[in-house]
């Protein structure tokens, strides 16, 4: 991590001690584990601006499709955190939430059918296109060679 790429210009504070110190909290909690949430990863790898390699890119993104192309449709806890209420707003929102359940799941049902339809077809290019050009490298290397030769 580059420290000199973080400026505070303000009286009184250390930018150095400051960098160390993020640089040192963010090495602990990676030790201890805090950021392998799989979310976290998934951001990490959805940076696919500052990849250079097409092979790694396409990789990385097919990855990443495959991590996120279906919409998540199970249930969940429904809590109220408000005490005045809390049991009729608990029981209405349980409520709202079956309604929308009933009429959103075929939505998303079939959303996911589709996600996971157009998955299938860009992989399937994406490895055809991979496999032809690698073809066509070859022949074009051995082209080459020939003609040197």
């Amino acid at each position: 991590m580059n420290e000199k790429a973080v400026q505070i210009n303000a009286d009184g504070i250390d930018t150095d001690k400051l960098m160390k110190e993020i640089i040192a909290a963010v090495e602990s909690k990676r030790n201890d584990g805090a950021y392998n949430d799989p979310r976290i990863a998934r951001a990490e790898r959805m940076n696919l601006s500052n990849i250079k390699d097409d092979e790694q890119f396409s990789k990385i993104y097919m990855e990443c499709l495959k991590d996120s192309v279906y919409v998540d449709i199970n249930d969940f806890d429904i809590v109220e955190k408000r005490s005045s209420c809390a049991v009729l707003l608990l029981a209405l929102k349980k409520v709202i939430w079956k309604l929308l359940k009933f009429y959103t799941y075929r939505l998303w049902s079939q959303q996911n059918q589709v996600n996971g339809l157009l998955l299938g077809a860009f992989e399937t290019i994406e490895n055809r296109y991979s496999a032809r050009l690698k073809s066509l490298e070859s022949r074009l290397a051995k082209l080459e060679e020939k003609k040197n030769n």
